[in-house]
This record gives C-alpha cells, sequence and structure tokens, in this order.
C-alpha cells in the first residue's frame, strides 16, 4: 500500500470543503485543508453573509418611514458607509476564526496558500509537495466579467463589500440572484439605481409570473429597470464620472458600475488541463453521481462542478462524498425540491416546478395564487404588495411548486420545502390550519384554481 502525508487533502476552505475535511476528520481519516484566500469562501466573505447583511441594512430607511403610520416621527436619520462596511469586515473576520478553529480542532491540518494538482495524488503549496490517497477540489467560482471598453472600470461582487466611498449614483448589470440583490442594496441605501439587463426580464429560470411581479414591486422602490439593453462602452471622466454607453446609443451617468453577470469556476491554474481531468466549457470540473473525475483519486464538489450554485447543495455534497468514501453508505445527493431565495425586496422565495415546467410534465395543472397588501402596509402607507402561488396535478393533488415574493419569503418557503420533500398533497394543505394573523396562512386558505 503507498504511503501518502495525507488520506485526503482538500483544496478550497469554503462552505463544501471545510464541511467535508471536518467530517472526514471526525471519522479518523487524515485531512489536510488548503485555502489561499478566504477562510469560510465565497459565501462567508463576499457572498451569502455580508450581501445579507447589507440587505437588513438597505431596508431600514424603508421601515423608518412606514413606522409613521404607526404613529412614530422619525427623526433626520443618516447613513454613514464606512460604519456598515467596517462592522460588517468586523463580523466576517470574527468568522473566519470560526472556521480557523472547527478546521484546527477537528483534526485537519490547515495549510495556507494556493494549492496546484501536480499528480494523481500530488498537491503543490508554494515550494512544498504533498501527496494524499484522494484529492477533493472544493475552489468555489469567481465573477464572471466580460471584456469590453472602458471594463477597467467596473466591480464585481468580490469588491463591493469594501468601496471607499458609497456611490451616489450606481449602475448594476446582470439579471440573476446578485444583480437584483445589490439593485435594491444600492437604492434602499440611497443611491440613484440603473439596472441594465439584455433580456427582456430578470431572475431567467423562476416562475414568468413571479418574475413579472418582481419587476412591479423593484420599480417600485424607485429602481429604474433597463431590459433589452447592454453597455458597450465606458468612459471615466476627470472627476471619477463613469459614463456608460448603452447599446441604443444613449448614456448613463455613475460612480460605480458593478456587474453581476454570473460566476465561472475557479480552475485558473489548478493543474486539471496538464493531469487530464475532464471540464466542460466554462471550465466546470466533470464528475459522477460520486463526485469522482475522470482521474480516479480525484473528487470535486461544490460551485467549482456547477451543477447547483448554492451554499447548502456544496454542504449536501461533501457530506454525502465523505459519508460513501469513508462511513460505508451510499448516500446520493437529491438535487429535486431544492427550496432558494432571492433577497431583493420584497424577498422571493421558492421550491418545486414553475408554472411553465409544470406545463410541460404534467397534462392537468391547476394554478392557486393569491395577491394581497400585506396588514403591515394597511397602515405604512406602502403599496407594496404579497403574491403568492401554488401549483397542483390535478389528478394526483400532489403539489408541484410553491412559489412567493414578500417580506420573509425565504423563511416561510422553507418550511414549505419540507412539506413537498414529504409529497404534500392540496388536500393536506387544506387541512393545515394557519396561524392567524399571518401571510403564510395564504397558502393553507387558497381553496380555488385560477381561471
Amino acid at each position: 500500500m503507498a504511503d501518502f502525508d495525507f488520506d485526503l487533502f482538500v483544496i478550497g476552505a469554503g462552505s463544501g470543503g471545510v464541511r467535508a475535511g471536518r467530517m472526514a476528520a471526525a471519522m479518523g481519516v487524515k485531512v489536510a485543508v488548503a485555502e489561499d484566500r478566504h477562510l469560510g469562501g465565497t459565501c462567508v466573505n463576499v457572498g451569502c453573509v455580508p450581501k445579507k447583511l447589507f440587505v437588513y441594512a438597505s431596508h431600514y430607511a424603508e421601515d423608518f418611514e412606514n413606522s409613521r403610520g404607526f404613529g412614530w416621527t422619525p427623526g433626520d436619520a443618516g447613513f454613514d458607509w464606512p460604519t456598515l462596511r467596517d462592522n460588517k469586515t468586523k463580523e466576517i473576520e470574527r468568522l473566519n476564526g470560526i472556521y480557523n478553529n472547527l478546521l484546527v480542532n477537528s483534526g485537519c491540518e490547515l495549510i495556507h496558500g494556493r494549492a496546484t494538482l501536480v499528480g494523481p495524488h500530488t498537491v503543490a503549496v508554494g515550494d512544498k509537495t504533498y501527496t494524499a490517497e484522494r484529492i477533493l477540489v472544493a475552489v468555489g467560482g469567481w465573477p464572471n466579467v466580460p471584456e469590453f471598453p472602458g471594463s477597467e472600470h467596473v466591480i464585481s461582487s468580490n469588491e463591493v463589500f469594501y468601496l471607499d466611498e458609497f456611490p451616489k449614483r450606481a449602475i448594476v448589470v446582470g439579471g440573476g440572484y446578485i444583480a437584483v440583490e445589490f439593485a435594491g442594496i444600492f437604492a434602499g441605501l440611497g443611491a440613484k439605481t440603473d439596472l441594465i439587463y439584455r433580456g427582456e426580464m430578470f431572475l431567467r429560470g423562476f416562475d414568468n409570473e413571479v418574475r413579472e411581479f418582481t419587476a412591479e414591486e423593484v420599480a417600485k422602490k424607485g429602481i429604474n429597470l433597463r431590459f433589452n439593453t447592454n453597455i458597450t462602452e465606458i468612459e471615466k471622466q476627470e472627476d471619477g464620472t463613469l459614463v456608460a454607453t448603452l447599446t441604443d446609443g444613449s448614456t448613463v451617468e455613475a460612480d460605480a458600475i458593478m456587474y453581476a453577470t454570473g460566476r465561472n469556476p475557479k480552475v485558473a491554474g489548478l493543474g486539471l488541463e496538464e493531469l487530464g481531468i475532464e471540464q466542460g466549457k466554462n471550465g466546470a470540473i466533470i464528475v459522477n453521481d460520486d463526485f469522482q473525475t475522470n482521474v480516479p483519486s480525484v473528487y470535486a464538489i461544490g460551485d467549482v462542478i456547477d451543477r447547483v450554485q448554492l451554499t447548502p447543495v456544496a454542504l449536501a455534497e461533501g457530506m454525502a462524498l465523505v459519508r460513501n468514501l469513508y462511513g460505508g453508505q451510499n448516500q446520493k445527493v437529491d438535487y429535486d425540491l431544492i427550496a432558494t431565495a432571492v433577497f431583493c425586496q420584497p424577498n422571493i422565495g421558492t421550491v418545486g416546478l414553475t408554472e411553465e415546467q409544470a406545463r410541460e410534465r404534467y397534462e392537468n395543472v391547476d394554478v392557486y395564487k393569491s395577491s394581497f397588501r400585506a396588514m403591515k402596509h394597511t397602515l405604512s402607507g406602502s403599496d407594496e404588495k404579497t403574491f403568492m402561488k401554488m401549483l397542483v396535478d390535478r389528478d394526483s393533488d400532489k403539489v408541484l411548486g410553491v412559489h412567493m415574493v414578500g417580506p420573509d419569503a425565504g423563511e416561510i418557503i422553507q418550511g414549505i420545502a419540507v412539506a413537498l420533500k414529504a409529497g404534500a398533497t392540496k388536500a393536506v394543505f387544506d387541512s393545515t390550519i394557519g396561524i392567524h394573523p399571518t401571510a403564510a396562512e395564504e397558502f393553507v386558505t387558497m381553496r380555488e384554481p385560477a381561471k
């Protein structure tokens, strides 16, 4: 039997890599984890966690205004960007320390530096090499910013959390989660905000009715939605102003232009090509159902395999891998009914099929939906609305998908995801007594399908 330095060498200390490393070490496996940038990966450092903190911050101005209808007289509230930015950074540093302790205390050897593959069982970090029976690649993704005249002046989600100054005018380019969320953040914190997307409607892949409803609500927040257009050129003026030229020849001025146009697997310089590891068009590492590459000793999980780019999915993949390799199990990750949320304003929460998908797969689909003004806004004066939608297979009564746009949508849909995972029918929802008064109770009181 070959003598290796480690049983498992994990490249990348993001969500998936840390979970896999910790679990394996707890089983007595000799584990090393290498990370060259952020302990905790994208999610903790320049992703989900700081983004959610910024979303909270951006909502206060609206809350202050809404409080007037409840008898409050808010004073002249001012927003200080350095306070938010620096308090966020302190929290991230605290989390970095926690991740460090989790790895070290579990028995993993933490190696700081950029790791590259130099053989089926060999990894190089700096001028040192390490051998391992198995290598797990969990390096995540990286923002994809297209090259065009002036593209050097834009920022991505990597830089937006650390801006020296908060922009008075902001442009966000893109149509996915990150773009829609940051348009809301910029606008909520006081920036004049334009969202530019080359397609007809943002949030491709979501239920069309949800997309359209969200666009209406987002526009109410003062965000200027510019669909079917794109930036062709950016010029920086002497005073620092960025002038973006659009495809129709018009121009928009901004102090910051953020590109949220997708993320690609962070595989550059990793040594995959030299080792002959198969990759997809965007560099994604191709793996089988056991997360094994065509090089049997090398595995990969998380955003780098580009299946479902969500932190909880990377965690599930890491746990399944370790249980199968070292726990004698045969666990498969179920990618069906993955609930997700978009922290735009108002939030989106969704699980299961869209109406378009349901009608493609099932012959008889009933659609239940409701749109209403939340109880809070009967006094706040806000014209924000909430939207709920449920898709049911009429023949089996099985609930196929549930969608919500409104406050706390993610919190509500998480519970409903459990019901769908358990195979709940519409009759089960109908027989459930609601919690009153809540928005969530609407999901158990929708009796008649839409015509």
